[in-house]
């Protein structure tokens, strides 16, 4: 899958599905030697960049589930990966 058809989907969580964020309002944290994706970085900002802003919500590449046409699933809660 090429970086501009993974760009734009939206990311909800499996066990109470929220959405988590966005791919293309997030960063990739890509392994430096194998150039594998380790996990997806979404920003941690308020309402419309107001307001107070949030811890940064990392997704851990093995939490994601299903990758689908429109939003990718993940699993986050169960196993305790989300880490901010």
């Amino acid at each position: 899958m090429r970086f501009s058809e993974f760009s734009g989907k939206e990311i909800v969580n499996l066990d109470n599905g929220e959405r988590v964020g966005v791919v293309s309002q997030s960063d990739l944290e890509v392994h430096p030697e194998s150039g594998e994706i380790e996990s997806i970085i979404l920003p941690g900002t308020g309402f419309l960049g107001l307001g107070r802003k949030r811890d940064d919500v990392v997704i851990p590449w093995k939490a994601i589930r299903k990758i689908g046409p429109e939003m990718i699933i993940v699993e986050l809660k169960q196993r305790g990966l989300a880490r901010e």
